[in-house]
């Protein structure tokens, strides 16, 4: 079973021989379009018919080069458990039987490739431990996020007063006073806040909202990206007997990354305990 490439090294090629071609194409295609219906080089419509030539080459780039590299990476990784699971969050393929999954190109040999790679799943990941990662991980709120989003927030609350001083505009000027001075007492509040909020250990995991379940009562634990944007937030979600837990972690002195090293490390080192 071939396993010389790591999880990581995969990850890496993978953003950067899918995504990163992609958005230089897409960049690439606005800008030269852009450019050309500003000089009056191409007529009205052709704006919008260079925006969609520009997003179907950008697709089919995708739908072409995703093949070859989860052939590849599939190939050479060991743990595929773990590198199917990290290639669905950071967006570079999609989730089984997903509609946008279906516009991959596949050739017959392809197909037939993946099929045979299939075996490897029945075996479950090798667990390579960290020795630098203590026994148990304790989470709290981010004193230097919070404080610097208060002081933020206090920013606002002063430009409120400024445009209520020196303006008309009563209504914009009260908003951000009030939202300012809401949202900067709620980021103090947790920045002096010194309850644990998530404690990871073999045993399990506990958190702020939840109570202690252990790594054979819980299932799917992950930190997930939900929405887009500005609106995109990071969750630790996971089932436990009782329902489940969707903790935003954000303001946390962790992130996205870190917190799905330690899950996998912590339910590996249960796993090894308990065998």
């Amino acid at each position: 079973m071939n396993g010389n490439v790591s999880v990581d090294e995969a990850i890496a090629k993978g953003h950067r021989v899918l995504n990163l071609p992609a958005v230089v194409f897409m960049l690439a295609g606005f800008g030269i379009t852009v450019y050309l219906s500003a000089h009056n080089l191409i007529p009205g419509w052709g704006m919008v018919a260079g925006f969609v030539a520009t997003f179907v080459l950008s697709w089919l780039w995708w739908s072409f080069m995703v093949t070859k590299w989860r052939l590849w990476a599939f190939e050479n990784v060991r743990n595929v458990h773990e590198l199917k699971k990290r290639a669905i969050r950071e967006k570079l393929i999609w989730p089984d039987n997903s509609i946008f999954e279906k516009t991959e190109i596949r050739s017959a040999a392809d197909k037939l490739k993946w099929a045979e790679l299939q075996v490897k799943f029945r075996h479950d990941d090798l667990f390579l431990d960290d020795l630098t990662i203590p026994n148990e991980t304790i989470i709290y709120y981010s004193k230097s996020k919070n404080y610097l989003q208060m002081i933020l927030m206090l920013l606002c609350s002063a430009g409120g007063v400024y445009v209520l001083l020196k303006t008309d505009s009563y209504i914009i000027g009260s908003v951000m006073l009030l939202g300012g001075a809401y949202y900067s007492f709620r980021e103090y509040k947790e920045a002096t806040n010194t309850e644990p909020q998530i404690i990871l250990n073999e045993e399990g995991i506990r958190t702020v909202s939840t109570e202690f379940y252990s790594w054979q009562q819980i299932s799917n634990e992950e930190v997930v990206s939900e929405g887009s944007g500005k609106k995109s937030h990071f969750y630790l979600v996971y089932d436990h007997p009782n329902g489940s837990e969707h903790l935003q972690i954000e303001d946390f002195d962790t992130d996205a990354k870190s917190l799905n090293q330690l899950l996998v490390l912590y339910r590996g080192r249960s796993n090894k305990k308990n065998r």
